[in-house]
């Protein structure tokens, strides 16, 4: 009998183990919230993370959710999302006091190239036209507007701009006239020229400085979770780095993501590629330079100083760690 009982015992014993292993192997993954303002090649760092997998080694569940920039500032603030992948805005907010900071940056320079409809070959024509955008106010706004301007047009007076959420929406208002501008990222401007035979008229790529994705998150959140902040930031890390030493699984990746053959991605990759970081932080005067511009445009004395806008504290641990360089 007290043999039978010890291998009784015994055998609960492993029950219990196996159970328990069991059970720590599949304890749910932690949900996290991060807006993003339209599709396009912009963001490529977090659907290829979510895609690989690189999130669920963080154990995290990424709910990657479309909004416009202003609404996700105002959700970010309010504790309603966990981060914001266009950062743009968000700087021009916490330049008029919203608590939030810039944690990492995917693009140092902005995508966006001015697209027009096919009977239009120059800025000028464009007068008394209308521009379709995703943010009033937002960066692809902003860069639009440049470029209109930097051809001798007032954007202010001359273009009647309205918001329309997605680039994939702003191409079919480009096709059916409803409006006759727009400034698209890869890999729908390439679709808007060979597709639809629209023309490209000037690239912001070349023209402006731009830090317009990465990662913000509000400085409460930052505050409270710098490790769950810092989950986050490795699983964009994983994913842009793999996109970037990845030519042509990068391009694929970006095919199946936006249904485009892939010539197209291909295209869109080389195209897109230069304006990355590699490290997810910008230099000093990438830095300097873009938030003066924000400053002149938010009519501000000066700008903040960059230690109350941008913290990459946490993503510099992020690359000690990951060996990025």
């Amino acid at each position: 009998m007290p043999k039978i009982l010890s291998i009784l015992l015994l055998t609960t014993v492993s029950l219990l183990i196996l159970t328990a292993g069991k059970s720590a192997g599949q304890a749910p993954l932690q949900r996290v919230r991060i807006a993003y303002s339209s599709t396009g090649v912009n963001y490529v760092d977090l659907f290829l993370g979510k895609e690989k997998g690189y999130f669920r080694e963080e154990g995290l569940d990424p709910q990657l959710i479309q909004m416009s920039s202003n609404i996700a500032i105002t959700a970010n603030i309010a504790g309603e999302l966990d981060g914001q992948a266009a950062i743009g805005s968000a700087i021009r907010a916490i330049q008029r006091g919203a608590p939030l900071r810039v944690v990492a940056v995917t693009l140092r320079r902005p995508l966006f190239w001015l697209v027009v409809r096919p009977e239009y070959r120059s800025i000028k024509e464009l007068k008394g036209k209308v521009l379709g955008i995703s943010t009033i106010g937002g960066s692809q706004h902003l860069r639009a507007k440049g470029m209109l301007s930097a051809g001798g047009l007032d954007a202010e007076k001359d273009i009647t701009s309205i918001q329309i959420n997605d680039q994939t929406m702003q191409l079919q208002a480009l096709a059916n006239n409803s409006v006759q501008i727009t400034a698209l990222s890869p890999p729908w401007v390439a679709v808007a020229r060979d597709k639809f035979k629209m023309n490209i008229l000037d690239s912001a790529l070349e023209r402006f400085a731009g830090i317009d994705s990465g990662l913000v998150v509000s400085l409460k959140f930052l505050q409270e979770k710098p490790d769950l902040v810092k989950r986050i930031l490795r699983a964009r890390a994983k994913g842009n780095r793999f996109y970037l030493e990845n030519e042509r699984e990068g391009s694929e990746f970006l095919a199946r993501l936006y249904k485009v053959d892939f010539k197209t991605a291909l295209e869109s990759y080389r195209a897109s590629r230069p304006a990355f970081t590699s490290t997810g932080i910008p230099t000093d005067d990438e830095v300097k330079e873009h938030l003066l511009s924000d400053a002149q445009l938010l009519k501000l004395a000066e700008p903040l100083p960059a230690s109350r806008i941008l913290d990459f504290t946490l993503q510099r641990e992020v690359l000690r760690e990951l060996g990025i360089k």
